[in-house]
Parts: structure tokens; C-alpha cells; sequence
């Protein structure tokens, strides 16, 4: 569906690029996490997958067309749901008259249904919510579109304890098998349930890209006091009960959740070690 193909980018010329030869492929369907630290490139990329950012060289294509070219056919396929945003001070229903005809897979019930999970209705001025308020109602909106390529930025930001819970119960009841969503965030624990795949990125490079099926027939992720186990672990931290380890999976066992803080964090300081984990050979 969408190809990264060779991409170098920055803002400055003075500055090291921040993307140089970089390449990315994301295939049609399935919910995608996209993880890294503060200046990993996260949201630059994002933007440069709709066509806001131009790359300084390589290309973004969707579907066979390069995105900087910002054709209708190809941003009416395509919603961004950014980390900040300003929504004009209209109601949602002209909100809606104005901007859904150019979504042509977009529901208006569908909208109220997800609307509904937010404890929500489509009787509201956008220019009277709080930032939380404005986020459940412009995902809202993306989410009836339908576009094949869905990409939120920092979704759970602004969200409070009984938002997030209901943004998981959003992301299942509206994804669709032939849509594909990207999901850039730090808040691992919002959307560690959620993800059909993991990529952990790191600055102009990716260190981790596997689905999660894969990742959990590779690696434990285990919570213990057991020293000898901790010795076999490729990565560790302490926890309130014990030490939280990163073990490769002896055993091949796929029943076991996956702990993303776990994940990125020994990623982050093992990446050769968690790497060669992937490339041995299954039993």
C-alpha cells in the first residue's frame, strides 16, 4: 500500500539530515505501532507519508503515486489525525457538510456510533471542547471515513483514564480488514493490545519490525526474582515485584502478552542482541 523508498530529509542544511537512505514499507491491513524517543523522526515521517513534508531525496508512494504530488484521488485515500491541531468554531454537523463529501467510503452513522463509544453526540460546537473533547470527535471523524490509510499521531494525549479505555474500544469496533493504521506514540501502554505490528525506530534507522506474532514467538517477556533467568535476560528493569526481563523464547510459546515498554525499552539498549534473537533459525 505505501512504500518509503530511499528517503533523506532535514530542516536545516547546517543540520545532520534526519533521515538519510531511509526506507519503510507498510502493507494493507492490520493496526502498526510506530515507537521511538523525542526526536527519533516519528511525526516528521508521518507528514512526509501525506505529502506535508517533501523529502530533500527518494519517494513516498501510495498505491503507485508519489504523495507529494497531493492528488485528490490519493488524499481523499488517506486521514492524518495530528498530536496538535486547531478545529474551526463551527458546529460538528457544518463540520461535517463541509468537509465529508471529499471521503467517499465516509458514514455519518458510523461517525455517531464511534462518537457514541467517546459518550458523545454530533450536537456540539467544535470551538466549546476541551482538547480531550476535540480529539475524541475529530478521531471520530477519521475513523468513519474509511480511507484505507489511517494515521494518528500521539492518539491518547489529552485523554483521560476512562478516554483511553474507550479509544481501544474505538480502534476495534471501527477497523476494517482492508485498512491500515499507524499509530505514533509514547504512550506504550495505551496501545500495547492493539498493535499487529511493531516498528521501533530509532534516528535513521529501524531497530525493530516484526509483527507481534513473531515477536512473541521470539521473546518472553517475564516478570521474576529468579537470578539465573535474569542472567539469560537481554534486557531488565527493576519493577515493584522483582525485575521485568526480556528473555528469547525457548520455549516458543505465543500465548504470552506483550509488555511495549519491555519491548522498546530493551530494543533501545540491546538492538544487535534482540536483533540476532529474530535472525536465528526457528527450532
Amino acid at each position: 500500500m505505501l512504500t518509503v523508498e530511499n528517503l533523506t530529509f532535514n530542516y536545516h542544511r547546517k543540520k545532520s539530515p534526519l533521515f538519510s537512505d531511509f526506507s519503510l514499507s507498510l502493507p494493507k491491513g492490520g493496526v502498526y505501532g510506530l515507537l521511538g524517543e523525542n526526536g527519533a523522526g516519528k511525526s516528521s515521517l508521518i507528514y512526509m507519508m501525506t505529502g506535508l513534508l517533501t523529502p530533500k531525496k527518494g519517494h513516498v508512494m501510495f498505491d503507485g503515486i508519489d504523495v507529494r504530488r497531493r492528488l485528490p484521488e490519493t488524499l481523499s485515500k488517506i486521514y492524518l489525525v495530528p498530536e496538535e491541531y486547531e478545529l474551526p468554531p463551527i458546529s460538528l454537523r457544518k463540520y461535517v457538510k463541509l468537509n465529508a463529501p471529499f471521503y467517499p467510503r465516509f458514514s455519518e452513522e458510523d461517525m455517531n456510533n464511534y462518537l457514541h463509544i467517546f459518550e458523545m453526540d454530533d450536537d456540539i460546537n467544535l470551538d466549546e471542547l476541551s482538547m480531550g473533547q476535540k480529539k475524541k470527535v475529530l478521531m471520530s471523524f477519521a475513523l468513519a471515513t474509511h480511507t484505507p490509510l489511517l494515521l494518528l499521531d500521539e492518539p491518547t494525549n489529552g485523554l483521560d483514564i476512562p478516554g483511553k479505555s474507550q479509544f481501544r474500544k474505538f480502534i476495534a469496533q471501527g477497523m476494517t480488514d482492508d485498512q491500515t493504521i499507524l499509530i505514533s506514540t509514547h504512550q506504550v501502554k495505551d496501545v500495547e493490545q492493539m498493535l499487529d505490528h511493531i516498528i521501533i525506530l530509532e534516528r535513521n534507522r529501524i531497530l525493530l519490525n516484526e509483527t507481534s506474532q513473531r515477536i512473541c514467538e521470539r521473546l518472553s517477556f517475564i516478570e521474576s526474582n529468579d537470578k539465573d533467568m535474569l542472567d539469560k535476560a537481554i534486557f531488565s528493569q527493576p519493577t515493584f515485584n522483582g525485575n521485568g526481563m526480556l528473555l528469547p523464547n525457548e520455549d516458543e510459546e505465543t500465548e504470552a502478552r506483550i509488555d511495549l515498554e519491555l519491548l522498546f525499552n530493551g530494543t533501545l539498549n540491546y538492538p544487535l542482541e534482540v536483533a540476532n534473537v529474530f535472525k536465528a533459525t526457528t527450532k
